[in-house]
């Protein structure tokens, strides 16, 4: 019996390994977080030298406005410099190995699989800027006055 039931707790943590690290997929080391989890958490990039705000807000902004909330985040993120990032930056932080959403989930937690700013404009089509989609990493142009998630790089 005893074997019986150390052959089962076996299974189950293998079964809870597995799932505890399907969603992260970046090589270690690549992402440093600090304040895991919480609205001031960042998420330093050893890759890229980039610092992303980790948990994004739950509401939507206009392409402006995410600009504007982006630049005003220093006080809860802790510093200055913050903006919206360019659409290199944000395919950056894209892990095509998974999808919805695409992205190191340990990393960056709770992240919506729906399309996210990025400070580039569309070029020769007024009024446009590029977003990501972090279900499946594709990028996609967007009506700047159409509302999409943000997060904010440094």
């Amino acid at each position: 019996m005893n074997s019986q039931i150390f052959r089962f707790l076996a299974a189950v943590a293998v079964v809870v390994a597995l799932t505890a690290s399907a969603g992260a997929n970046a090589p270690a080391g690549r992402y440093v977080v600090t304040n895991g989890g919480t609205s001031s958490g960042t998420v330093y990039d050893t890759k890229t030298k980039l610092t992303w705000q980790q948990t994004v807000p739950s509401t939507t902004y206009t392409w402006a406005n995410a600009k504007t909330y982006c630049a005003g985040v220093g006080a809860s993120l802790g510093g200055a410099g913050w903006r919206l990032p360019t659409l290199k930056e944000l395919q950056t932080i894209v892990d095509y190995s998974q999808s919805n959403p695409s992205i190191d989930s340990t990393a960056f937690p709770s992240t919506p699989a729906h399309i996210f700013w990025c400070s580039s404009p569309l070029a020769g089509s007024a009024p446009g800027a590029w977003g990501v989609s972090f279900y499946n990493g594709y990028t996609d142009n967007v009506d700047v006055p159409h509302t999409r998630y943000v997060r904010c790089v440094r």
